[in-house]
């Protein structure tokens, strides 16, 4: 590849890393939506949820009523965290936030 077209394409990267990075909550910044997602299949938290609420226990995650912050978001998941004795550690309550974010509130904030 020639250099120019070399420098074109890194600096085209760049701007779109830095653009999708721009998106995701400072609160979610270096969290691992991977791991949140894999620690909520191994916490059984749809289960959960499906008890509870319709569709699955997918009507819980409804962007724009009670949660409209990346904070809001986490303590919510906190507090799961608490009234099911998940014993989860702080980093994996923020990795379940960002998941859930990524997945379903879309959040920028």
């Amino acid at each position: 590849m020639q250099p120019l077209l070399r420098t074109a394409a890194l600096a085209w990267a760049l701007a779109l890393s830095a653009a999708a990075s721009a998106q995701v909550p400072q609160l979610f910044q270096g969290a691992n939506p991977a791991e949140g997602h894999k620690l909520m299949a191994d916490r059984q938290c749809d289960a959960c949820h499906a008890k509870k609420w319709a569709n699955d226990g997918k009507d819980i995650y409804r962007a724009g009523k009670s949660i409209t912050t990346a904070s809001q978001l986490r303590a919510k998941v906190e507090q799961c965290n608490t009234g099911t004795n998940a014993n989860l550690f702080p980093e994996e309550v923020l990795d379940i936030a960002a998941a859930l974010n990524q997945s379903y509130y879309h959040l920028t904030q």
